[in-house]
């Protein structure tokens, strides 16, 4: 079973940065695109973000495109996801999930979930 483990959530002021991280085995983190989705109180689960593990292709939801940047550190088996000019809109639960395939990622069906990072921002 694939193991993520998110964190580095918190409160921030509209306008303001954070890092998320998504820990995870070397042998998940060699082989698997990796990428992070959030839920919002009330909303369905929506994907922002997937770096590949092959080329770092990147891939943004339009909602994310200029704020936030997907990254990857081999090192660390880690993958971030910074992100900036945060609005109070971007308040959500932020997970990250692994998948073979980049195709597709986005509407893909997972087969769990993590517990996520909580990210407030006030306005």
């Amino acid at each position: 079973q694939v193991q993520l483990v998110e964190s580095g959530g918190g409160l921030v002021q509209a306008g303001g940065s954070l890092r998320l991280a998504c820990a995870t085995s070397s042998r998940t983190f060699s082989s698997n695109n990796i990428g992070w989705f959030r839920q919002a109180t009330g909303k369905e689960r929506e994907f922002v973000a997937v770096i590949s593990w092959s080329d770092d292709r990147t891939y943004y939801a339009d909602s994310a495109k200029g704020r936030f940047t997907v990254s990857r550190d081999s090192a660390k088996n880690t993958v971030y996801l910074q992100m900036t000019s945060l609005k109070p809109e971007d308040t959500a639960v932020y997970y990250c999930n692994a998948r073979a395939s980049f195709l597709g990622f986005p509407t893909a069906d997972f087969a769990s979930w993590g517990q996520g990072t909580q990210v407030t921002v006030s306005s």
